[in-house]
């Protein structure tokens, strides 16, 4: 991995008018046995039977292992991973929620001799990365040795006609490092050439691999036409405004012209997105907003108080659009503040799986529900394309090595965090990476602005 490791930092530190290494100088760089990778174990699944959701703890089941390195095959890339980050599905995956991971790698392995690799008593995890591609295998054109890329996280076979208008249609459709093996966070990574996307220039590596998997997921979200469609003037109500999706979210509806209302759960959250441009902040916990009466009933009182709040923000007009992703404890106000005719854009249920609301103010009121899952790579090409023109932010907060992943993983299950959690592979140290200084120095507040509050 030294080797491996001194090559990326030459190519680096290369100056102008010196021939920096090419693409035959890391083809031929000879690839470790093994490499270290963060990992859960089959036979772990069980540790934490009988306990609540909230006190599984990640940094008992993660574990730092020395694994071989995978056999690449056809349309496929081995990336030296410098940098990666923690979501919410390697805390689902550290947890085994809402069912271990391994059925997964179980299923793909039956898809065929070549997804069979990835049924193994272990799974490397991570679905972001930063780094260097190593090898590239057969059919691979667009990509080659050297080449600092990232990758987004779908998973797609592509033999189905169902998958060719939408991608994430594909009936083998899967998020890598989540329902496949060998993720982002370790040394080496495996993933298909169709994942690639070229690293943002003015990016260190760990701020390049934070956007990925959430960046993308808000994309698809809540711009494109398979999502929500936000447009100019739209008024967006935007849960958990200052976290790793919400802060994509907050940042595309100012982009785009929309009026975001940020809810958060503190004043310093708040006080992110003040720093990100938005105006219109509900501070749920100073403002005791309580949806549910008890564990079985919710309380419509207080959906109307909230109601009249975001009038309250937007000179008295409802929100076109939700962005939703909390689930069961938000989803009946969600619903019920929606404008007549507008949209409930969900993707996840962090806080519980089943949904309930009065269809009464769905149906009476022609607004619509629209489940939305990661991104194509189209939309994940668009949203890298504009972190890479400056456009959209990293909202990286905190840095871990890859040995404390299972901390940085506590810190998301706990929502001890802002923004993203960011996780050092091989790069040695923060900071390294950036090609672009002219582009990053004009952005920089921009890029810290996660770390300095």
């Amino acid at each position: 991995m030294k080797e491996i490791l001194d090559a990326i930092q030459a190519q680096s530190r290369t100056a102008k008018g010196e021939r920096p290494p090419r693409a035959e100088d890391f083809a031929a760089l000879p690839l470790p046995e093994s490499y270290r990778a963060v990992t859960v174990h089959r036979d772990d699944v069980d540790m934490f039977e009988g306990q609540s959701t909230r006190d599984k703890d990640p940094r008992k089941s993660l574990h730092l292992d020395e694994v071989p390195v995978p056999e690449l095959g056809p349309g496929e890339a081995l990336v030296a991973v410098m940098a990666s980050s923690v979501n919410y599905n390697s805390v689902w995956t550290s947890i085994f929620e809402p069912m271990p991971t391994f059925g997964f790698l179980e299923r793909y392995g039956r898809l065929s001799e070549l997804a069979r690799r990835h049924d193994l008593p272990y799974h490397v995890i991570g679905s972001d990365l930063a780094g260097v591609i190593l090898r590239t295998g057969q059919g691979v054109n667009a990509w080659q040795p050297g080449d600092e890329v990232v990758a987004h996280c779908l998973s797609v076979e592509l033999e189905s006609s169902d998958g060719h208008n939408d991608t994430m249609l594909d009936p083998e459709q899967r998020i890598w490092g989540f329902e496949t093996n060998f993720g982002g966070l370790a040394e080496i990574a495996l993933v298909k050439s169709n994942q690639l996307m070229p690293k943002p220039d003015h990016l260190s590596w760990e701020e390049a691999a934070a956007p990925g998997l959430v960046n993308s997921t808000a994309y698809r979200q809540l711009v494109s036409r398979n999502g929500a469609g936000m447009k100019q003037g739209d008024n967006v109500l935007i849960w958990g405004a200052s976290g790793g999706l919400g802060s994509y979210a907050t940042q595309f509806a100012l982009a785009g012209g929309a009026n975001p209302i940020c809810v958060v759960s503190s004043e310093q959250k708040a006080a992110i997105c003040r720093a990100m441009g938005a105006e219109a902040i509900i501070d749920r916990s100073a403002e005791d907003y309580r949806f549910w009466k008890d564990e079985h009933t919710q309380d419509q009182r207080e959906w109307k108080r909230f109601g009249k709040r975001i009038r309250e923000l937007t000179g008295g007009e409802d929100v076109d659009i939700v962005f939703e992703h909390p689930g069961r404890e938000t989803f009946g106000a969600s619903v019920y503040v929606t404008r007549k005719g507008g949209t409930i854009v969900t993707c996840a249920s962090t806080s519980g799986y089943t949904h309930e609301y009065d269809n009464r103010y769905l149906w009476m009121s022609l607004k619509r529900i629209v489940g939305s899952h990661f991104a194509n790579y189209r939309e994940a090409w668009e949203a890298n394309r504009l972190v890479a023109k400056g456009r959209i932010h990293p909202t990286l907060s905190k840095v871990y090595p890859l040995a404390e992943t299972g901390q940085a993983a506590h810190d998301v299950h706990r929502n001890a965090h802002q923004g993203k959690v960011g996780v050092l592979a091989l790069a040695p140290e923060e900071g390294l990476g950036v090609r672009d200084h002219e582009l990053r120095a004009r952005h920089l507040d921009a890029i810290n602005r996660f770390r300095d509050i």
